[in-house]
């Protein structure tokens, strides 16, 4: 949890009697409620002088501009509203005996991203029935279902699109309750287990998860500090936005990695039809009916983000679309059936998506008054400086304090770049009644090297860019701005520029070369043995349907193209799969011929035998558990009271360097991975090993076999979708160790 946030003892009596359990709930933390406190003020004090200020000689301008200060302002205190308290749940255990009906809709997905889906689906932990609901009636898609033991079900007419399809298996299906997972998100497990407990409350119509992504290399993610950071567009939105909606009972259902109540559905008539965004429509209309929702915010399920450019924009405008339609039929602020707080909630939704018209404005401004020397205020003075600066400031800090970690803001206006023309188009769709279900390509291999998508952002960054050596020739002719105003457009115009051109850096990165399959750095203890070598322990990982690499103690015999044979350790098997070499990655300064690691490629002999990778892969955050991934960032207030009260600046752990490992116990001996390289030590163990008692351990490193005595403290368990596997840190006296040439 962030330092600042902890959980309050003060719950909602009235709410936590309503909703017959407590309902604990994290506040701001003082201070950032101060700097709100101050950022309310200063934007009083900014706002309110500002229409004395306006250009007597660009009224409509001068209109334009501040109409974009005080949207931004609005959205700021809707905001501020909904993250003021995240709800914090702990899930009630599931009641047994529940009839419960999992939907998969496809319609074009790729055949091997819905096995995927179905293999995970189909083995979660509580007795269900899975439907492969398929709209594009594939005969392929039939024969999956057959193989795996699903029902399936098409239609000859694809009416209402995803919604309709929906309510086509609703007309077949019996279950009391309802999963919805997309056709690329894999379950956990657990998923059924962790969410169903909720309706216990007679109350409650759904239960949404976040929607989690495996492929970390997409359009959405971003990595820094040397991989150990993993941020996401949308994390956001899914740690902090829907867990304060979900404190004004306002969350909403969100299509997929979901779980309805059937009869709550029959009451509104199925799915929502009309709108291209069918969740948001449909959550609205439970809620008008006094219906409870709950947001659990535990990853249980993962699925493919978008890989480029193309594909994450249409995925955006048809959301936009959605937005605006549930707008034009629901009304939304003056919505019957909806309490004041929900009202908020859902008109803050629908108007994030008209913020392309406010990014409009604030990059075409300063190239409208450098070219034209107008201006959307008088004077540009000390006192403007003065309400200014402390205004805009605090904005980015409010924000990034709202955001615990999560927000990131300059990273945010990178991709409120990005999507900015796409709102612009969708605000129309406000007034149409009519707007196709785009579906969004899930092939991770797409073409993302065509700039076409982002020509509004090199628009913006050609004229900002070209607006600022035309403005200062016009003003060595005829001087027709103010020093001061000029100097400002320009920092404005540069600071617009800069921001398309790291936009388009970026795109120019994900447009480079990508394998077809997302390679998971998933470390797995493994033997690999080939022709003329003695078996060689070492570590897996990038490892996918397709391939892996390999990191161990090889011999110099190995040749691309050569045949050999790997032994994959997992929870609940050994894999013993065929492979063949196709690269040598060499390094080291002392041995050119040092193998650095072993790139291969799977000769799979059936498909059952993939599936067993497949299933362990797919539906957990094994990745970020075993690699440390950190999501989260300090805020600005964090760094400065860290370093007020003279601590080290705050760092993400380190990915680790894995070896391949034995422990030894009573009972038989563990395979696991152990970290090398780092002070501290950890172990990640296949089954569990004893916890607080000295442990003896055999380490497989390159320079040879490492003894190590030691005590293992449990850290955490990791769940996958087999077994799951044991996180522990070792302690005590690991200095006294052998090794074996």
């Amino acid at each position: 949890m962030n330092a600042f946030l902890t959980p309050s003892p003060e719950n909602d009596r009235q709410r936590a009697a309503d909703a017959g359990e407590p309902i604990r709930s994290e506040p701001l933390s003082r201070s950032a409620r101060l700097l709100a406190a101050a950022y309310l003020a200063a934007a009083l004090l900014y706002l309110g002088w500002r229409p004395f200020t306006f250009n007597g000689d660009a009224l409509l301008f001068s209109s334009v501009v501040y109409a974009a200060e005080l949207f931004g302002f609005g959205l700021t205190l809707l905001h501020l509203f909904m993250t003021g308290r995240l709800t914090f749940r702990e899930p009630p255990p599931a009641m047994a005996g529940l009839a419960v009906d999992v939907f998969v809709p496809t319609i074009n997905e790729p055949a091997e991203l819905v096995r995927r889906t179905l293999l995970a689906a189909v083995r979660m932990d509580y007795p269900h029935q899975t439907w492969l609901l398929d709209d594009g009636n594939r005969p392929e898609m039939r024969a999956l279902a057959d193989e795996l033991g699903c029902r399936y079900l098409a239609r000859s007419e694809n009416t209402d699109a995803k919604a309709g399809n929906l309510n086509n298996a609703l007309r077949h299906a019996r279950g009391e309750f309802v999963a919805f997972f997309d056709a690329d998100h894999a379950p956990r497990r657990d998923f059924l287990t962790r969410t169903l407990g909720y309706f216990r409350d007679a109350d409650t119509a759904f239960v949404q998860t976040p929607q989690d992504f495996f492929n970390l290399d997409s359009y959405e993610h971003r990595q820094a500090d040397k991989g150990r950071r993993v941020w996401m567009e949308q994390s956001f939105f899914w740690r902090v936005i829907q867990r304060g909606k979900d404190f004004w009972n306002a969350a909403f259902f969100c299509g997929s990695c979901a779980v309805m109540r059937r009869s709550a559905l029959d009451g509104i008539g199925g799915v929502a039809i009309g709108s291209v965004t069918e969740d948001l429509l449909t959550s609205l209309r439970l809620h008008k009916k006094g219906w409870r929702s709950v947001y659990h915010a535990e990853s249980l399920a993962f699925g493919v983000a978008p890989a480029g450019a193309a594909q994450y924009l249409k995925q955006r405008l048809r959301w936009a679309q959605g937005a605006m339609q549930v707008w034009r039929s629901e009304g939304v602020l003056f919505a019957r059936g909806l309490t004041g707080p929900q009202r908020l909630c859902y008109l803050a939704t629908v108007c994030a998506y008209l913020d392309g018209w406010q990014k409009l404005v604030f990059y075409l401004a300063p190239v409208f008054v450098l070219l034209t020397g107008i201006m959307p205020l008088t004077e540009l003075d000390a006192g403007f400086f003065a309400r200014f600066v402390p205004y805009y400031l605090l904005t980015f800090l409010v924000f990034e304090e709202m955001g615990r970690g999560y927000g990131r803001a300059l990273l945010i206006e990178q991709y409120n770049m990005a999507r900015f023309a796409a709102f612009l188009m969708a605000s129309f769709g406000y007034f149409r009644k009519k707007v196709r279900f785009a579906v969004t390509d899930k092939a991770l291999g797409a073409d993302k090297r065509s700039l076409l998508p982002l020509a509004p952002q090199l628009a913006v960054f050609g004229l900002n860019f070209l607006a600022v050596p035309a403005a200062l020739a016009i003003h060595a002719r005829v001087p027709v701005l103010p020093d001061a105003a000029l100097a400002a457009n320009i920092v404005w115009a540069l600071v617009n520029s800069g921001l398309a051109a790291i936009l388009l850096r970026f795109h120019r990165g994900r447009s480079r070369f990508q394998r077809r399959e997302y390679r998971f750095p998933v470390p797995l203890p493994a033997r690999l043995t080939t022709a003329g070598e003695p078996a060689a322990f070492g570590t897996i990982d990038d490892i996918s349907g397709e391939g892996f690499s390999f990191y161990g103690r090889v011999g110099d015999v190995l040749r691309p193209g050569g045949a050999l044979r790997v032994d994959i350790f997992m929870p609940t098997t050994v894999l013993a799969v065929e492979a063949t070499v196709r690269s040598l990655r060499h390094g080291g300064t002392e041995d050119a011929r040092y193998v650095k690691a072993v790139g291969c490629s799977f000769s799979w002999r059936d498909r059952d035998e993939q599936d067993q990778l497949t299933v362990f892969l797919y539906g957990s955050d094994a990745q970020w558990k075993i690699n440390r991934f950190d999501e989260r960032a300090p805020t600005p207030l964090q760094r400065l009271l860290r370093w007020l009260s003279g601590r080290p600046p705050e760092k993400p752990a380190a990915v680790p360097r894995w070896a391949p490992a034995i422990v030894r116990t009573a009972d038989a001996p563990v395979m696991a991975i152990i970290s090398i390289g780092a002070a501290e030590r950890h172990l990640i163990a296949l089954r569990p090993v004893p916890a607080g008692v000295p442990l003896a351990l055999s380490a497989y490193t390159r320079r040879g076999v490492t003894r190590l005595g030691s005590v293992a403290e449990l850290r955490e368990t990791i769940a996958t979708p087999t077994q799951p596997m044991h996180h522990y840190v070792l302690r005590g006296n690991i200095r006294n160790a052998t090794r074996d040439q």
